[in-house]
C-alpha cells in the first residue's frame, strides 16, 4: 500500500501529504473498529513497511492521532487505542474547545484595545513580522512566528495582563497552529487574516480590528471542525479536510 502524496479528488486546491494519508488510513481503521479500544497498533517498523512510508512521516501521523485523542503512546510499550471517535483535540494542557473559548473572550477585545493604543513601534514590529510570515515556507518557523504575532497584538493593547494570558497559552497556540497547518492547509489563509488585523490596527479602527480577529478565530474553529468531522471517503487518499 503506497500512501505517497496525492491530490484531493475533484478538489485540486492543495496536496494531501503522505502524513495526512497515513493519518486518514489509521484513523479510518480505528473508527471502523479494525483497531478496537485497548488494542495496540502495529509497531512503527511494521506500519512503515505496510504503508510504504518513512518513519518520520509515520511518527507525525501517530502524534496527530494522539492529539485527536484516539491513541496514547506508552514508553517502551507502543501506541494504544483509547477512543473510537474524535471528540475534542488536545493541545498541550488545553482542549481545543477550552482554548478557543478563552481566545474569543481575550483576543477579540484585545484587538480592539490594540487599535486604540498601538504605538508606531508596535505597528513596525507587526508589519515586519507579517512580512516574514508571508515569505516563510517552513511550517515550523511559520508556527513560531504565528505565536509571536498574537503576542505582539497583545503587547499593542498596552496591558501587561493581556500579554501574560497569551504567554500562558503560547505552547497550546503553537501546537494548535501546527496541527491546523499540517492537516488544514491554513497558512496562506492565516496570512490573509493576519494582514486584515494589522491593517485595522494601522487604521486605528477598533471595530475593524475586532471584526478581523473574530473572523480569524471563526476560521480556526471551522478548520478544526473540518478536521475533527471530515466528509466520509472510501479511501484514505481520496479527499480530505478543506482549508
Amino acid at each position: 500500500m503506497n500512501l505517497s502524496d496525492s491530490r484531493t479528488a475533484g478538489q485540486p486546491v492543495r496536496r494531501v501529504s503522505a502524513m495526512e494519508a497515513v493519518l486518514a488510513h489509521l484513523r479510518g481503521a480505528i473508527e471502523r473498529g479494525d483497531y478496537a479500544i485497548g488494542d495496540k497498533l502495529p509497531s512503527e517498523a511494521e506500519l512503515c513497511r505496510t504503508l510504504e512510508v518513512s518513519r518520520p512521516v509515520l511518527r507525525e501521523a501517530l502524534r496527530a492521532l494522539q492529539t485527536m485523542g484516539l491513541t496514547v503512546s506508552r514508553t517502551g510499550k507502543g501506541t494504544f487505542v483509547v477512543a473510537s471517535a474524535v471528540e475534542d483535540p488536545t493541545f498541550g494542557d488545553y482542549s481545543a474547545s477550552d482554548l478557543l473559548e478563552v481566545r474569543r473572550h481575550v483576543e477579540i477585545p484585545v484587538a480592539g484595545y490594540a487599535a486604540r493604543r498601538r504605538t508606531p513601534e508596535n505597528l513596525d514590529h507587526l508589519a515586519h513580522l507579517l512580512d516574514r510570515m508571508e515569505r516563510e515556507t517552513d511550517t515550523t518557523a511559520w508556527v513560531a512566528m504565528d505565536t509571536l504575532f498574537h503576542l505582539a497584538v497583545a503587547e499593542a493593547a498596552q496591558n501587561p495582563v493581556f500579554r501574560r494570558v497569551i504567554e500562558e497559552i503560547r505552547d497550546a497556540l503553537a501546537r494548535q497552529s501546527a496541527f491546523l497547518n499540517e492537516l488544514g492547509g491554513r497558512r496562506e489563509q492565516s496570512n490573509r487574516e493576519h494582514r486584515a488585523i494589522v491593517e485595522a490596527l494601522i487604521d486605528g479602527s477598533e471595530n475593524d480590528a475586532v471584526e478581523a480577529m473574530a473572523h480569524h478565530l471563526d476560521r480556526v474553529e471551522t478548520t478544526l471542525t473540518d478536521i475533527v468531522r471530515p466528509a466520509r471517503t472510501d479511501t484514505p487518499t481520496e479527499g480530505g479536510p478543506e482549508a
